[in-house]
């Protein structure tokens, strides 16, 4: 391979909150910031950030190192390599390959199967491809990690089943509401297990969010980022008659909500069904809701049990997976070989005879056992020779194309598709969304700078 692939990273695992604050890499534009040059040693270069993890990709060619990148992300963060090195992991060429496949597929989150991340990789590569730090190669490989991604969630039971508390929770409320974008629900507290539960019932559709904090700002800063509302923490139970879901999780010592706060609440609901979640050890809610008519009351004891049977599950299903990203990663690791035009060249050639193999011996069944050795020769002899030729010009188009600087991959690459050098399946609505109405006139009037040759 000539050209390296770099995948550097941190996440939870190998880095604090701290560190993962101020080396993250936000809306990163490698190409403003001078990483991605024409000519320099970075080709191409993709940036994740997420509260998790923060990642760089990078294309490079032999003058630069796994050094060069860590330089350049830690002098963007104002920081220092020396501060940041011993927090992240370095995967080259097909290793980073198979991490960037392992994340897409959810297997390196904190929550396994959890379907954010896909998500937010998805949004990290279309911002590469405006940035235009994004050419034939992340192309290419992000393609391939979201449809690695997909094969896993098809073939494999890996998120089926909720993992954490905060997402249990969620699920247990997607059943009792089923469609929740008519519901409203309120976050009591604002620390970690708030925000995963957020962000799991914005995913799961519903309609807003409020947010009761002690601390006013924490819970601000908490509903900002969820599009949601703050409120202070003493308007807590006049506000509970709004809201259809409460999940508590409060660092209090005593319950926060009890009975008597909720049977006026109720009658102005005019006994509409509320479902409470108590994610806090100790509980914010007095077990005795549970005796009032219309209210759910589940605690962590209740998730804690589906969430360790399912966590069981997955564990199972990982291995499936990781089979998959094996075979996924193989099979792109040739498809890196093939970026050379010596075996572009070699492939369209084998697939002309091939072609011609297969319409040769249907011919010859016509024929019937009568054909003389000389007749069989001499059409074997013109079926190879026409597919040769018809290949001829494509293959010189390809030799020229390739001399001219930065354009060897995009031609190649080109071609492997067009040709489907590489067997892939490809639905007959692959390209649907790229159709567009072109005038006549451009179609039958003749040529445009695109069509030079």
């Amino acid at each position: 391979m000539k050209q390296k692939i770099f995948l550097i990273g941190l996440n939870h695992r190998t880095a604090g909150v701290e560190i993962r604050e101020a080396y993250a890499l936000k809306d990163c534009n490698t190409v403003e910031l001078g990483f991605v040059t024409p000519a320099g040693p970075v080709s191409e270069a993709l940036a994740l950030s997420t509260c998790n993890r923060v990642e760089i990709l990078a294309v490079t060619d032999h003058r630069a190192t796994a050094d060069d990148v860590l330089q350049f992300w830690a002098s963007h963060c104002g920081g220092s390599v020396p501060q940041l090195k011993p927090h992240v992991y370095i995967h080259e060429d097909l290793e980073a390959v198979k991490h960037l496949f392992t994340v897409a597929a959810s297997l390196d989150s904190m929550v396994v199967g959890e379907p954010q991340i896909l998500g937010q990789l998805k949004d990290a590569y279309r911002k590469s491809v405006e940035f235009g730090s994004a050419k034939v190669i992340i192309n290419r490989l992000l393609h391939k990690a979201f449809s690695v991604a997909k094969r896993v969630r098809t073939e494999t039971a890996i998120a089926s089943s909720a993992v954490s508390i905060s997402y249990a929770a969620v699920e247990l409320a997607k059943k009792i509401f089923g469609d929740m974008s008519d519901n409203r629900a309120m976050l009591v507290g604002a620390g970690e297990m708030a925000e995963l539960a957020a962000t799991h019932l914005i995913n799961a559709g519903v309609k807003d969010i409020v947010v009761a904090n002690r601390t006013f700002e924490r819970g601000e800063e908490l509903a900002r980022r969820m599009n949601g509302t703050a409120i202070m923490f003493e308007e807590l139970h006049r506000k509970l008659a709004d809201v259809d879901i409460v999940i508590s999780s409060t660092g209090a010592t005593e319950a926060v909500i009890r009975a008597k706060d909720l049977r006026g609440v109720l009658k102005k609901r005019r006994n509409r069904p509320m479902f409470f979640i108590d994610i806090a050890v100790p509980r914010d809610i007095d077990p005795d809701v549970n005796g009032l008519d219309n209210v759910y009351l589940y605690d962590i004891d209740d998730l804690k049990e589906v969430v360790e049977e399912n966590l069981a599950q997955r564990r199972e299903e990982a291995i499936k997976a990781e089979a998959i990203i094996a075979s996924e990663t193989r099979q792109f690791a040739r498809w890196l070989e093939s970026l050379e035009l010596n075996p572009t060249i070699c492939d369209l050639l084998e697939r002309g005879e091939d072609i011609a193999a297969r319409e040769l011996a249907r011919t010859l069944k016509r024929l019937g056992p009568d054909v003389s050795d000389e007749t069989r020769e001499a059409l074997e002899t013109l079926v190879v020779s026409i597919a040769h030729k018809l290949y001829h010009e494509p293959i010189a188009f390809l030799k020229r194309r390739t001399q001219e600087e930065g354009a060897a991959q995009r031609f190649i690459d080109t071609t492997r598709r067009m040709f489907n050098l590489d067997g892939e399946d490809v639905p007959e609505d692959a390209h649907a969304d790229r159709k567009k109405v072109v005038p006549l006139r451009a179609v039958c009037g003749g040529r445009t700078s695109e069509n030079q040759h």
